[in-house]
This record gives structure tokens, C-alpha cells and sequence, in this order.
């Protein structure tokens, strides 16, 4: 509880089935000695041979519930199976607790419809408040559960189970939701974000029914810094707007199940960026040539999608600011693009790539690209009048020194640590390397390629670019460049 408290919690809840008394008394000592508003939870098992996790006997339920009502603990669950015989405890004997009437939901998809009908079945216990503990398997599935908090009758408290249902938590606020549950910095539960982050990263306690979303829609989706990155900027200019990260499997599917949600654009990232040019009304023509888009704005006058990407210009003007300042070191200076007539090695044909492909060939560098999947190599190479070699000889490719290096596959990223496109040796025929992976901020790659004399340029250099264009278009207005880059500094 005082670490709870400490890390910014308002209420705590205590699950009885998970505690251990040997007589009802230290229950008694623990709820007088609590420092935060309590949800005493008890989920009841009416048979005799267990099967419920976390339960605990219908008669230890009765004891424990007499229990609490006497000490006024602020908030008692119960399960919606044993409601009505535990409420009439309750109305028998009055106290300032109040009653949540909870249900878990899981097996076959949740509807509107069914848990519309849940709701009214546990409303009618006499229910202070209900609480859904939905298990969810895709993103799409959430999307219900946020409804219901908009159109219940009665304070509803929402949770979908699993990595996928973390928004459950992050978009309460907006839809009307009872309460939030985090967990402690020392714990790992998917679906439930950190007390820390609900206080520092997402400030809940700002979000309203005008708050407009954002978000990353990508898999994986957990490494990402965008969520710190760009609420953080939305609070500095004071735009009431909260980004979270989603989980997406189907990308056609999420647009399509939250259409009419109040979500205001998008980062895509992997796998989704060649993907969301189909899912888009609009593309923008670089994003089109590049046919790839990381940044998806919903037009506020007709609602439709419009795709861009500003993934190009962050990298290639990263690596063209790198190679300027070592020719300024080394007291030349040229008007044209440093990486003009290079070869430009590309480790990666993904949406990432893409864009560094068509930058490249934009700005007058040969373009090779290596990719696992050969044919993907070869698609890319030809859209940029490039060449495609197999992966297999990456590792001794060197027709000449000076060439640049761009990997824009997630070898390397958090938590593959230790893995890298490129041998150490092979580095040194190149002048510059150029990672898109940013966790960590100094890969593998980068790490061995500096050791060997090359530049190095970190994909955070990238992730910052691309972030200040993908705000411009969220907001309408300039990034806090200043403000977002001294973030990226202290944080990552």
C-alpha cells in the first residue's frame, strides 16, 4: 500500500484470495491500517472443491464481508454469480462501503450486445458500481468495451485482459470509466500500465470526453518511446490529446472497428507501414512513390485517412548532416549531397527501408539492397533503379571504401542485444553507418562500426526527424523541437 501511495496511487485494492489469514483478525489490522481508500476484493467459489483462481469459500466471503461493511472499507467487489444472496448482507446492515458487482467475460468474442445485457443483469443486483474483466485476443476487441463505458447507466469500471487491452486502461478517462488500474514499477501485467507511467507519461487525470487520440499502431509495439515522446510535446503546447501505443494484428480491421472512435491520427511502425497505404482515402505522392506510410492524420472536415511519410526525409537528412559535419572537421564543404554517386548499402526492404531507399535514389546515391526474403530485394531495388543482391553475401560485399550502410531491419533491437547485420570486419569499407533501430540508442552495429573509424548515426537521430514532422501533421502547428529534443536526451 505505501508503495502504491508512493508511486501516485489513489485507491488501492486488496485481493483477498491471493493473501494468506489464519484468523479474521489480521484482516481487521490490515484494513485499519490502510493509508489508501481500499477495494476489498473477494471472489467467491460456491463449490467445495475450488477451481477458481484467486477465490476463496462462500462462508469465508460472508465473514470477510460483515468484516469490511463494519470498518467502512470504502469499496467491496463481489462476484456477479453470488451478488444477490452477499447484497442482502448489505442492505441488512448500513455502512458507507459500496458495492462493485463484477463479472469476468471470456470465451467467444464480447459484443456490444452481450455485455450491453451483462451489465443491466448486474446492474439489477443493486450495484453501486459494475466492473467487466474482459479477456481479449486482438485490439479490435477492445473497441466494445470502451462503448460500454460510454452509454452505461451505472459507474462501470472495464479491464481487457492481456497485451492487447491496454488502452482498456489508457482511454478510461475519455470514455467515462469508473476508475484505472496500474500496477507497481516492480511488476509486469499485461494490459495494466505502471502507476508511474499513468502519473508521469499519459497524465490521466488530464483526459476528458474532448481529448483527442493518437496512437502507434505497430508489432511490437512495447519498445517504443513514441508515447513519452509525444505526449509529453502535446502537454507542452497545451493540446488536449493523448497518444498510446496499439498492439495491432489486422490492420484493416482496426481502422475499420474504430472508424467513429474519436482517434485523430496515427504512427504506423512495424509491420504495418507498406500495409496502411491500402487502408488510407489519400496518399500523399512521396508516401505513394515510396509506397510506404508512417503517419496517418483523420481529416477533421469529412473524417477520411490521408498517409504520409516522414520516415524519408528523417534519415537521409540525419546521414546528410553527419557526413557535412565531418567535411566541415576536415575543412571542406560541398554543395551537393554527400551521398551523391556513393553506394548506399540497405540492409531491409520494410517500410523503413523504403524510405531510405527512395531518399537515397532521390539525393544521387546507387542504391544495393540486401533483404532476407530475395524477392522483396529485388522489388525494391527495381522501384529505385537499384540493385538487389542475396543476404547471403552481405557480409563480404565491398566493390569499393567509402560506401554508406543503412540497416533498416530490426537486427539489434531491444531485446536481441547481441545480434548484428554485419560482421565488425566487414565494416570498415564503409564511411558512415546508419542504424533505424533507436533500443537501444547505440546498437551492436553502431558500436563496432565506430570502433572501426566509421561514422555513426543512431535511428534516435531518425526517430526524433520523423516525430517533429508527424506532430506538424497532428497538430496542425510546429513540434517544440527544442522542448522534444532535450526529452530525447534525458531519456533515452
Amino acid at each position: 500500500m505505501d508503495k502504491a501511495k508512493a508511486e501516485g496511487a489513489d485507491i488501492v485494492e486488496l485481493r483477498l484470495g491471493s493473501m494468506s489469514f489464519s484468523h479474521i483478525s489480521q484482516l481487521q489490522n490490515l484494513i485499519n491500517q490502510r493509508t489508501l481508500p481500499t477495494i476489498l476484493s473477494l471472489r467467491v467459489n460456491e463449490s467445495t472443491n475450488g477451481g477458481k483462481v484467486d477465490s476463496i469459500s462462500k462462508n469465508t466471503g460472508l465473514q470477510v464481508l460483515r468484516v469490511a461493511l463494519q470498518l467502512d472499507v470504502e469499496f467491496v467487489e463481489i462476484d456477479y454469480e453470488v451478488a444477490s444472496d452477499i447484497i442482502m448482507i448489505e442492505n441488512d446492515k448500513p455502512s458507507n462501503s459500496q458495492i462493485i458487482v463484477s463479472s469476468y467475460v471470456n470465451g467467444e468474442r464480447p459484443s456490444r450486445e452481450r455485455l450491453g445485457n451483462l451489465i443491466a443483469c448486474m446492474q439489477s443486483t443493486g450495484a453501486d458500481v459494475v466492473k467487466l474483466i474482459v479477456e481479449v485476443n486482438y485490439i479490435t476487441e477492445v473497441a466494445p468495451i470502451l462503448q460500454m463505458l460510454t452509454h452505461s447507466q451505472v459507474p462501470l469500471i472495464a479491464t481487457a485482459v492481456g497485451s492487447r487491452g491496454l488502452i482498456s486502461q489508457l482511454l478510461a478517462p475519455k470514455f467515462g470509466g469508473f476508475l484505472v488500474y496500474g500496477c507497481l514499477k516492480s511488476q509486469t501485467i499485461p494490459g495494466i500500465p505502471t502507476l508511474l507511467s499513468l502519473k508521469q507519461v499519459y497524465k490521466l487525470d488530464h483526459v476528458n470526453p474532448w481529448t483527442k487520440i493518437f496512437g502507434l499502431v505497430s508489432n511490437p509495439v512495447s519498445h517504443s518511446k513514441s508515447p513519452l515522446l509525444h505526449n509529453y510535446a502535446l502537454r507542452h503546447i497545451g493540446y488536449n490529446g493523448i497518444y498510446v501505443p496499439l498492439l495491432v494484428d489486422n490492420l484493416k480491421e482496426f481502422f475499420r472497428t474504430y472508424e467513429s472512435m474519436d482517434f485523430a491520427g496515427f504512427s504506423v511502425g512495424i509491420p504495418h507501414k507498406e500495409a496502411a497505404v491500402a487502408c488510407c482515402d489519400e496518399v500523399h505522392p512521396l508516401a505513394k512513390s515510396i509506397g510506404a506510410v508512417n503517419t496517418i492524420v483523420r481529416r477533421p472536415t469529412d473524417g477520411k485517412l490521408v498517409g504520409y511519410n516522414t520516415d524519408c526525409m528523417a534519415c537521409i537528412t540525419a546521414i546528410e548532416d553527419a557526413l557535412r559535419e565531418r567535411e566541415v572537421e576536415n575543412g571542406g564543404i560541398s554543395h551537393s549531397s554527400p551521398i551523391a554517386g556513393k553506394i548506399f548499402v540497405l540492409v531491409g526492404a520494410g517500410g523503413a527501408g523504403r524510405a531510405l531507399a527512395f531518399g537515397a535514389k532521390e539525393r544521387g546515391a546507387r542504391v544495393v539492397v540486401f533483404n532476407r526474403k530475395f524477392e522483396r530485394a529485388k522489388a525494391l531495388a527495381a522501384a529505385v533503379s537499384g540493385e538487389a543482391l542475396p543476404y547471403e553475401c552481405l557480409d563480404s560485399y565491398c566493390p569499393e571504401d567509402g560506401m554508406i550502410l543503412a540497416n533498416a531491419s530490426a537486427i539489434g533491437m531491444e531485446p536481441h542485444t547481441d545480434r548484428s547485420p554485419v560482421p565488425k570486419e566487414a565494416l570498415r569499407a564503409y564511411k558512415l553507418v546508419f542504424d533505424a533501430v533507436y533500443t537501444p540508442r547505440i546498437t551492436r552495429l553502431l558500436r563496432e562500426a565506430e570502433e572501426v573509424g566509421a561514422i555513426v548515426v543512431s535511428g534516435v537521430e531518425m526517430f526524433i526527424r520523423q516525430a517533429l514532422g508527424q506532430f506538424k501533421l497532428f497538430t496542425g502547428g510546429p513540434a517544440p523541437e527544442d522542448i522534444m529534443r532535450k526529452l530525447v536526451q534525458e531519456q533515452f
